[in-house]
Order: C-alpha cells, then sequence, then structure tokens
C-alpha cells in the first residue's frame, strides 16, 4: 500500500501544523511521500507567503526596496525551524535569494516558488525524509504543459521506495528556467506524484473535512459528501463550486486513483473519497450528491418557426458566438428556439455585433436578452434511478415563489440544470438543498 500525500498552506503555516502533518505521516507507513505548498496564514489578519513573494518580486522590478516584506518571509520559516529544533541553515539560502533578487537575476515566477521550496526543505529535514526538488522531476515542455512520461519516469527513479518531501505549484522548463503553475498548483503536483507512483490512494490534506454538498455561505451546516464520482465532481466544478480543478484531478482519473480529502486539523474524519465509481452507496436513499451555481449569466433567446426542422442552423448560429471569441456554457432548446447562456462579462463587449451577426445569419422571427441570470445545477449519479426529481426541483422552487428562468438536463442524467434571477440564487440553492437532504 502507498498513500501519497499533499499538505495545503494552511497544514504548514507555522511549528504546531508542522507537527500536526508529522503525526499524519507517521501514523500510517504506508504514507511514504509528502507534496507540500508555502506556509499559508496563521490567522485572518496573516499573509500567505506567497503573496508577499509575489510582492518583493513586484518591488524589485519598479526599483522599490522590499526589504521589510523579505524580512517577513524570512522571520516566518526560520521561526518554524527554530521552534521544532531543526538543524537546516536557512540564513545562508535567503541571503543568496535575496542578492540576486536585489541584481534583478529572479524572475517571478522562481520568486513565487520558494515558499514551496523552503517548506519542504523544513518537513524533509523535521520528518528525516529525503528532499527533491520539483526541478528535477516535473518537467514542463516548451507550451507550458507537463510532460508526464518524462517527469513520471524521473520522479520513480528519485522517490519509488523511499520516504520524500517534494515542493508543490512548480517545476522547470526545457531551458532551465522555473515555471509555476496557475494558484493551486500544489494540487497538480501532488496528483502527478500519485500517477508517477501508481499510489493505492492520493490523499489531498486542507483545511475542511473533504466537499459540502453546497456552499456553506449560503446553507448553515451543509452535510459533507463521504463519496463522490469524479464525474459528479467535474459537474460540480464546472458549475462553480469551490473543489480541485481538472488540472488536479486528470492525472489521478486518468490512472483511477482513488483521491481523498481530509483535514490535517480533523485526521480522525475520513472526509471525501471520490472515485470513479463505487460498487455500493454509502446512503442508497441519496439522490443529489451536491448543488453549486454560478451568477450573472445573460441568456439569448433566439425564435425561429421551424427553427429544429432547418439543418445546420445551430452550427450557424454558434458560429457567430466563435466568430466574436464567445463561448456558450448551456444551450437548451425547443421546436422553434433555442438560448444560449453565456457569462455576462464575456458576452458584453460583443453583444450587439453577435445579435446583428445573428440577425444576417438566420433571420429569426426574435431575438431576447435576459440578464441578471444565475445558473444552479444539482449532480448526483442517482438521479437517473428516481423518477420525478425533476418535478419535485421545480415544485419546490415554485412554492417559493422562485421562477425559473432556463431548464437543462444532460443525456447522462448526472445533472439538472436551471436558471433563475440573481435576486432568488441563494434562496433558490437553499430551497434544492432542505427539499433533498434530510
Amino acid at each position: 500500500m502507498l498513500k501519497v500525500t499533499k499538505f495545503g498552506g494552511s497544514s504548514m503555516a507555522d511549528a504546531g501544523q508542522y507537527i500536526k502533518v508529522r503525526d499524519i505521516l507517521m501514523s500510517d507507513k504506508a504514507r511514504q511521500v509528502a507534496i507540500v505548498s508555502a506556509a499559508g496564514k496563521r490567522n485572518s489578519g496573516d499573509h500567505k507567503i506567497t503573496d508577499l513573494l509575489y510582492l518583493c518580486h513586484a518591488h524589485t522590478q519598479y526599483g522599490v526596496a522590499c526589504d521589510p516584506v523579505f524580512e517577513m518571509i524570512t522571520s516566518r520559516y526560520i521561526e518554524i525551524r527554530d521552534e521544532l529544533g531543526i538543524q537546516l541553515d536557512l540564513e545562508t539560502e535567503f541571503a543568496e535569494l535575496k542578492k540576486r533578487l536585489d541584481a534583478k537575476q529572479v524572475t517571478q515566477d522562481e520568486m513565487a516558488s520558494r515558499g514551496e521550496y523552503f517548506s519542504a526543505k523544513l518537513m524533509a529535514a523535521f520528518l528525516g525524509f529525503e528532499f527533491v526538488d520539483a526541478v528535477d522531476w516535473v518537467f514542463f515542455n516548451i507550451d507550458g504543459t507537463v510532460d508526464t512520461e518524462k517527469s513520471y519516469k524521473a520522479f520513480c527513479d528519485k522517490a519509488k521506495g523511499k520516504c520524500v518531501v517534494t515542493p508543490g505549484f512548480y517545476g522547470v522548463m526545457p531551458d532551465g528556467s522555473i515555471r509555476t503553475f496557475s494558484r493551486g498548483g500544489s494540487d497538480i503536483t501532488g496528483s502527478l506524484a500519485a500517477a508517477a507512483l501508481d499510489a493505492d490512494v492520493y490523499e489531498n490534506w486542507t483545511d475542511v473535512s473533504g466537499i459540502l454538498m453546497a456552499d456553506p455561505r449560503i446553507v448553515e451546516n451543509p452535510h459533507p459528501i463521504a463519496e463522490i464520482t469524479y464525474e459528479e465532481l467535474r459537474e460540480l466544478a464546472y458549475a462553480g463550486a469551490n473543489v480541485l480543478h481538472e488540472g488536479a484531478i486528470y492525472p489521478v482519473r486518468k490512472k483511477n486513483i482513488p483521491l481523498n480529502i481530509r483535514n490535517t486539523n480533523d485526521p480522525a474524519n475520513p472526509g471525501t473519497m471520490i472515485k470513479k465509481h463505487f460498487e455500493t452507496e454509502v446512503d442508497p436513499h441519496r439522490i443529489i450528491t451536491g448543488i453549486a451555481g454560478k451568477k450573472d449569466f445573460s441568456i439569448i433567446t433566439i425564435f425561429k418557426r421551424g427553427l429544429t426542422n432547418q439543418v445546420g442552423i445551430l452550427r450557424r448560429i454558434l458560429s457567430v458566438l466563435e466568430k466574436h471569441g464567445v463561448s456558450v456554457e448551456f444551450v437548451p432548446n425547443g421546436m422553434d428556439n433555442v438560448s444560449l447562456a453565456i457569462p455576462t462579462d464575456k458576452l458584453t463587449p460583443h453583444l450587439y455585433a453577435i445579435l446583428a451577426d445573428i440577425q444576417q445569419e438566420i433571420a429569426p422571427d426574435n431575438i431576447t436578452v435576459h440578464d441578471q441570470i444565475s445558473v444552479i445545477t444539482a449532480v448526483g449519479h442517482q438521479m437517473k434511478f428516481r423518477p420525478g426529481v425533476s418535478g419535485k426541483i421545480f415544485a419546490a422552487l415554485g412554492q417559493a415563489g422562485i421562477n425559473i428562468r432556463m431548464i437543462n438536463q444532460g443525456p447522462d442524467e448526472l445533472n439538472i440544470i436551471f436558471g433563475v434571477e440573481n435576486k432568488d440564487f441563494a434562496e433558490a440553492i437553499r430551497v434544492l438543498y432542505n427539499s433533498f437532504i434530510k
């Protein structure tokens, strides 16, 4: 059994969190590989180390001294080292980094990566694990994609059969320069490491006990999701849920490696397990797995009698959007009409040109545009086996006085999508949650 673990910024914030991480790793011999993030916030008024690193680099680029900010960074790591009694010379490395920074020899990506680098150096020394730098195994192609074949082989050579710590968030370009992933990139590194080693489980440790069924800012104390399939997770992420993004999921999903989201501050909690499929349901009565949504859509509705009988007409409509570089998220349609749901901020700069081009392309009978629309998605693979789910949703919303402006359902019946006015967004999610979750 091999478990690859990843610990986020909140898990690396101070010496107390390092001790929690150590205890988690030492409690299970299968946890042999750890990917770590830069130190996160210790409290609401604190700063993320990565933010300070970006700030330092920006200061130097404009000739502004960054000494106070740089001192905040160095003191955080030295404080962790000293509190844990780790024997590691950080002062020399920080001094060399500062010298190169002042000489403008450090790129923004390299500077931002140092948070993960120093976290991994400290954690490896604290655990007695081997430190493996990300530049020695995460290889980017020239286009910024990861060369997985080369990266996987390199990590196997360096980590297989060993206890190692490696930094997340960055790798190396073909020219030897450091490149970072987007924010949240440590999740991607962890997923790549798990895939490289064909791990039995990839554990992603954070500050929440798994994925919740709804946004806790909208629904009070929403239930956690014990089990969810990769496909359901993708649907929730696309619908607006704050979960792992596709780049952090794809490597392990491709190799069918289970992903377990856990809480460093509550290690006894099993969290959320994500797999390709489950043999049995934890709760066979569960119909909806999760609910998510996004606000501020515009819906263009095009009316033309006999629209569905005209070959190629939908392609012609969508080609207009393609011409203007605008992506359509949902396309519900009827016999004589089709609606295009588009994020308002993406549509607005091109709206009148798009309407004119559609008019010229297909000569519709009428076009309407509605703004201030929210799109809410109920996700659950069990819905396909339960008749009347859509009716229950619409009845609940109707009883709450919420008008549905759009309805769409995928052919695999994995989700039901509906649009409401922005003012009804939060209430619609609460009504939906309370209708299905007891």
